[in-house]
């Protein structure tokens, strides 16, 4: 069975929620899922053994949080070329950190990404719950084609 870790930064828990959503779109459609929050990764060793990764942070005056930034450096000596990889986050007014972060994962990781990264205001506005649980399934289809 494939598994996918996800990864999340929140400052107030709405970048969590879309983590755990997704994470139930994965599981339905049969694959792994493991929800982890950034600060919980802090050695190349603990983004070992997984088929697919998701990395998710809010934008906060227009940038990620600085523990996802931290990450995704960490993320770059780990060997994650051609592994399947999708983005998100949770934004106020502009949402740039979910773009940022999955264009690092596509081109400076090269990871087999997605269609593009979910943006959400919020996991429980405008259909939030069901567009982050399609984001976990496309990546679960993706995960059992690879």
């Amino acid at each position: 069975m494939a598994k996918a870790l996800i990864v999340y930064a929140s400052r107030a828990g709405a970048t969590q929620k879309i983590a755990d959503l997704i994470a139930e779109g994965i599981r339905i459609g049969g694959s792994e899922a493991k929800v982890v929050n950034v600060t919980g990764v802090k050695k190349e060793t603990d983004l070992d053994g997984y088929d697919g990764y998701l990395f998710g942070s809010p934008t906060y005056h227009g940038e990620m949080m600085q523990g996802m930034k931290t990450m995704l450096f960490l993320a770059e000596k780990t060997g994650l070329e051609g592994k399947v990889g999708g983005s998100f986050g949770a934004f106020g007014w502009s949402g740039e950190a979910p773009g940022r972060i999955f264009d690092t994962m596509k081109n400076i990781l090269k990871m087999d990404m997605v269609s593009g990264p979910l943006r959400l205001k919020s996991a429980a506005l405008g259909g939030g719950p069901q567009m982050a649980q399609d984001y976990g399934r496309e990546i679960g289809k993706k995960l059992s084609t690879s």
